[in-house]
């Protein structure tokens, strides 16, 4: 962590209190290019949108996605309030971004919600290989 770091850290905090100041969720992130540049910032609008997708990290993630070539991608730091949960980290691995620095852990982000957080949902499988390899084999080439 160099001061560098510190100042789009600081900035991604500010975001995510504008988001709260909007009536929603308190993130925010932004996403840094190799030269240093602000590419694009954004805050959760989960409330304001109706979308419990509307995290910061996953909609820059897709710009990324849609407005960089893989090099570019490589060589970005996006800067978030919070570690990025279980969806976004997926969207950020398949955006192709090179870096994430965040403030709160998801850990100390669930002690500081009344109840530690959402509940875990039970899931079950692996089950029905040789049915489900079918559609999968040979995608990935």
């Amino acid at each position: 962590m160099n001061a560098h770091d510190e100042r789009h850290l600081r900035r991604a905090i500010e975001l995510a209190g504008a988001a709260r100041t909007g009536g929603n969720p308190p993130f925010g992130s932004l996403l840094v290019g190799p030269d240093g540049a602000v590419l694009a910032e954004d805050g959760n609008s989960s409330i304001s949108d109706d979308d419990i997708t509307a995290h910061p990290e996953l909609k820059l993630a897709r710009w990324a996605a849609r407005h960089l070539d893989p090099t570019t991608a490589a060589g970005t730091t996006m800067y978030t309030s919070c570690q990025p949960c279980g969806m976004c980290a997926g969207a950020i691995e398949r955006s192709g971004l090179g870096r994430v620095v965040y403030a709160l852990s998801g850990d100390e982000i669930n002690a500081l919600k009344p109840g530690g957080g959402f509940p875990s949902v039970p899931t079950e499988g692996p089950a029905l290989f040789d049915e489900a390899r079918v559609p999968v084999e040979g995608y990935y080439r």
